[in-house]
């Protein structure tokens, strides 16, 4: 068969540079989720790139080039047919670094309706509390926030300073706030089967809660430790409750419907992968609370000075922002952004 073999790398060449590309994607980031359009282009270009490389496999004066589309045909097969095991500790770090930050920010919207339920809640609380005295045994049914601030303060302080009341117990302390916490934020999304009422209710009351403890602890001029003593951890800890929100809300849009022509199987399929991503990032990021609570938050002064848990809390509140913005963001998300 008598080719222009010019013209035809000419007319072929953006094809096999889009395939490379396509490559060189998923090589950076393997677990990176691909919908059926993109999947049909992949193996369309692939199959394109096998019919060229059999039009010049009998053209010995090319012998570079085919052998670079050789060494393409091979790679692109070998992700059509991969068995890649997934699991790896690098594979779940690329995971996390990048396309979990890349989900939170897909479903951004979702977040913000989150954060937009339980800012009210934590006005609500403050106001509440402001308001009637006898409202905190109520909305706090806590032991250890049933005493006054003050009382609070001085019995912590003088806790930490006397004796480590956590010795020999920090991890199993850690451990059972790992695990509380983690079953909240599962109930939070998971109420999203309510078509998201029973989701905005635990963000609500949370709100509350958050809300009732700060006007609490500010008002009686508590505030540093109010921050020292909430801030390492829940800089982490209210974010995750926030994402889990958001799971939940996701998970009610994709049972309403609005606007989609699909029927609840495929939303609910559609969707199914970024909830999972979401639920296990929450979920490591609550492992971290849990530790940093544990080992750090429940000390105060005069054993750590509260302006030190501070910075270090809004240290972390900052790495979180720009990791949850910024990690993994792609060619496509900073020409947009």
């Amino acid at each position: 068969m008598i080719i222009d073999l010019k013209k035809f790398i000419q007319e072929e060449q953006p094809y096999w540079d889009e395939l490379e590309a396509i490559l060189k994607r998923i090589s950076d980031d393997p677990l990176a989720r691909t919908g059926i359009e993109q999947t049909k282009r992949f193996f369309y270009l692939y199959q394109r790139a096998c019919a060229g490389l059999t039009r010049i496999s009998g053209c010995s004066t090319e012998a570079d080039m085919r052998r670079y589309l050789e060494s393409l045909v091979a790679r692109a097969y070998a992700e059509v047919h991969e068995t890649r095991k997934i699991g790896s500790l690098g594979s779940l770090g690329k995971w996390f670094i990048k396309t979990f930050p890349r989900t939170f920010r897909r479903h951004i919207i979702a977040f913000l309706i989150s954060l937009s339920v339980m800012l009210p809640g934590a006005i609500a609380g403050g106001f509440f509390v402001s308001k009637d005295t006898e409202a905190k045994q109520i909305i706090l049914p806590f032991e250890h926030l049933a005493q006054t601030p003050k009382e609070r303060v001085a019995e912590e302080e003088k806790s930490v300073s006397d004796k480590d009341r956590l010795a020999g117990k920090k991890t199993s302390f850690s451990a059972m706030l790992m695990t509380h916490n983690i079953r909240v934020s599962i109930l939070t999304f998971a109420l999203g089967l309510t078509y998201g009422i029973g989701t905005i209710i635990m963000l609500f009351y949370n709100g509350i809660i958050l809300g009732a403890i700060c006007f609490d602890y500010t008002s009686a001029g508590q505030t540093a430790f109010l921050v020292g003593w909430l801030l390492p951890h829940g800089a982490i800890e209210i974010p995750s409750v926030l994402i889990a929100g958001q799971a939940g809300i996701l998970l009610a849009w994709a049972l309403i419907g609005w606007g989609s022509r699909l029927n609840l199987r495929a939303r609910l399929r559609k969707i199914s992968g970024d909830i999972v991503t979401l639920i296990s990032g929450l979920a490591i990021l609550l492992v971290w609370a849990g530790i940093i609570e544990a080992f750090l938050s429940q000390y105060h002064e005069p054993v750590l000075p509260y302006w030190l848990k501070i910075t270090f809390g809004m240290a972390e509140l900052i790495v979180l922002v720009l990791f949850l913005m910024l990690s993994g963001r792609d060619k496509q998300e900073l020409e947009e952004g």
